[in-house]
């Protein structure tokens, strides 16, 4: 079956450039045996002739398919993009490519732009002017832009841990069906679209396939503010690495399925290493809320005997454990397993309950009189970025993080203290877990040193410091095994009384 390929062009007052813009389509793209191609014209409300002139064209050239659309509003550059991808799914395309209506991009390079994701071997291909960074300049890019195009790239690139050699091309194929797997409706409706939709194709995993393009600047209006611009996608661009840490919230860096496990935080100073460090070789664990795994993979290295509790257990759970049990940590009866530990973990699920009280309760009846070690830890709510993010009055939910979704409970440092010593808990240690920024920013130097620098700032203050709260704690005796010693004391002093 022939592939479905849409051209969309987007234009502003482009009256002189647009008619010249469709004719310089190659034949062998409008006849093609691979594929058929329909051409979108959407005119962003121009104020001159550019709609009547691309229908003046469509109209004397039956034979080609084109349409062309009028926007009744301004959209900008980024909401126009949104109205022709909407075009290409609700269509049923197979591949979109990009095109700018005042001739920037040329089309003679159709064909190689598209055919990559033809042949299955790309998701997403742009046409990058700096392959061949000279060229860019011979095509009379001005100077301040070639420079400025560099810098944000190489920015962009060291925050996202992509090697692209442009950014900033309008020149772009895509998958249809990556467009419809990331939420590009939520993007700006600015000239930083275009980064916006990139962070979300890298972080989504999409393939990106660049080749070299001609650079041509001819006497076309520049419409993007260079400063503005700028400032925008470098927000963006860590905006969307401070996502992954849960402290802020935007819903077009949110493409997370329902349900997915925490990722794993070893390597530098964080809740799972913490708790990993305290683990004794040859002992007894058990892994309360144990995720998929991979806690379970790092803890076998120590040769203990690990007890695995989830309400969903994975293949790589059973791999690594000794005993696993299925059940919801809300319900589950602590008193059903008689097994005797030396360590209990807790980590990152107290915040997850909806009675963290009944939960410790039921923990404490059961092994108070073995008295394990308990490592709990749970995000510290006071965090300085909430405590500034409230000062502007956000307070946002997302996906990971302080304020995740999932969670139900919050805490401080005292309010979980003051939960634990209410519960019937010793306090043995308690620390601050600085942020981690390898999961934003990849495990490297940079978020190594984020990483130092906050465990830094926690010795001056950790409430405000701390992204979490770990502890390790033992059970107090109940009043009701105190009173079975009480039993046994007495006993015990009646029989030396009679010896």
């Amino acid at each position: 079956m022939k592939k479905k390929v849409l051209i969309l062009i987007v234009c502003y007052n482009a009256e002189k450039f647009i008619k010249d813009v469709i004719k310089r389509i190659p034949d062998n793209i409008w006849f093609n045996s691979q594929y058929d191609v329909e051409v979108v014209v959407i005119d962003d409300e121009s104020k001159d002739r550019t709609f009547y002139n691309a229908q003046e064209y469509a109209d004397k050239n039956p034979h080609l398919k084109i349409t062309v659309l009028y926007n009744p509003k301004k959209l900008g550059y980024g909401g126009n993009q949104k109205i022709g991808f909407t075009y290409a799914i609700y269509n049923k395309y197979d591949l979109l490519i990009l095109l700018h209506g005042d001739g920037q991009y040329a089309p003679e390079y159709l064909d190689k732009m598209m055919q990559p994701i033809l042949d299955g071997k790309a998701d997403v291909v742009l046409g990058s002017r700096m392959i061949h960074k000279k060229d860019a300049l011979k095509g009379h890019m001005p100077l301040y832009k070639w420079i400025g195009n560099q810098i944000l790239t190489f920015i962009q690139n060291h925050i996202l841990g992509s090697n692209l050699s442009e950014f900033h091309t309008g020149y772009r194929a895509y998958s249809v069906a990556a467009l419809q797997s990331i939420p590009y409706d939520k993007n700006s409706n600015y000239f930083d679209f275009d980064t916006d939709i990139l962070i979300q194709l890298i972080d989504t995993g999409k393939r990106i396939k660049e080749i070299p393009i001609p650079t041509y600047y001819g006497d076309e209006i520049s419409r993007v503010k260079g400063l503005r611009y700028a400032l925008l996608i470098l927000l963006s661009t860590m905006h969307s690495r401070i996502q992954k840490l849960g402290i802020f919230y935007d819903p077009k860096f949110d493409y997370e399925i329902d349900g997915a496990y925490y990722p794993p935080k070893f390597g530098y100073k964080s809740s799972h290493q913490y708790a990993l460090d305290r683990i004794k070789p040859n002992s007894t664990v058990m892994d309360i809320g144990c995720g998929p795994g991979l806690m379970a993979r790092e803890i076998a290295k120590k040769q203990v005997k690990l007890i695995s509790i989830d309400r969903d257990i994975r293949s790589l759970t059973k791999q690594y454990s000794y005993k696993t049990i299925q059940a919801d940590l809300e319900e589950y009866d602590f008193a059903s397993d008689t097994t005797q530990v030396d360590l209990i973990l807790a980590l990152d699920i107290i915040e997850h309950l909806i009675s963290p009280e009944s939960f410790l309760a039921k923990l404490r009846e059961r092994y108070c009189e073995d008295s394990p070690r308990i490592i709990i830890t749970t995000v510290n709510t006071a965090f300085f970025v909430n405590r500034i993010a409230l000062l502007f009055g956000q307070f946002n939910y997302g996906r990971r993080g302080i304020l995740d979704l999932t969670h139900t409970r919050l805490f401080t440092f005292s309010s979980f203290r003051h939960i634990l010593k209410n519960g019937g808990y010793e306090i043995l240690t308690e620390e601050g877990i600085p942020a981690p920024y390898p999961l934003a920013f990849g495990d490297n130097w940079f978020s190594r040193m984020l990483v130092n620098i906050n465990n830094l700032l926690i010795h001056f203050s950790r409430n405000i410091f701390a992204y979490q709260v770990a502890v390790v704690v033992k059970p107090k005796p109940t009043l009701r095994l105190l009173l079975k010693y009480s039993y046994m004391t007495s006993e015990m002093k009646i029989q030396e009384k009679k010896l």
